[in-house]
């Protein structure tokens, strides 16, 4: 659990202790590997690829930070997908100053939990052509 907290915080709401949340991440995506990974294997393969694909490790190596500077959107799929050989997803928010903020990254994972691999389908984002990487 400790490793879970430290490498896959709910950062929406770090107060809470995680369970819900990694509850809602196995009940969304880990059930799809459920036929090769039991829970606690999936969540183990998780961590092992966030080592393996670090995509904040990516980003900054583009220079693309957390400094709520504006990159573009381009630039950002651009970086994953050098670095991981696939297209990821992108999807975003928006501020209360209407600016669109990265939200999420979408890659998508094999069953057995140990590689990227091209998504079938992209999830349809609303992202500006620059978006705003939000510090936290």
């Amino acid at each position: 659990m400790s490793s879970l907290d430290k490498n896959w915080p709910s950062l929406s709401c770090p107060s809470s202790n995680g369970l819900r949340f990694w509850s809602h991440e196995w009940e969304k995506h880990g059930t799809c590997s459920e036929s090769e990974l039991d829970q606690r294997d999936y969540f183990e393969a998780a961590l092992k690829l966030k080592q393996k694909v670090n995509l904040l490790q990516i980003l900054k190596k583009a220079d693309i930070n957390p400094d709520d500077g504006f990159y573009s959107l381009d630039s950002i799929v651009e970086a994953i997908k050098e670095a991981t050989g696939h297209t990821p997803g992108i999807e975003c928010n928006k501020d209360s100053a209407g600016n669109s903020q990265l939200y999420q990254i979408f890659v998508c994972v094999d069953t057995s939990g140990a590689d990227i691999i091209e998504c079938p389908v992209l999830p349809k984002g609303r992202c500006a052509s620059n978006l705003q990487f939000a510090k936290f």
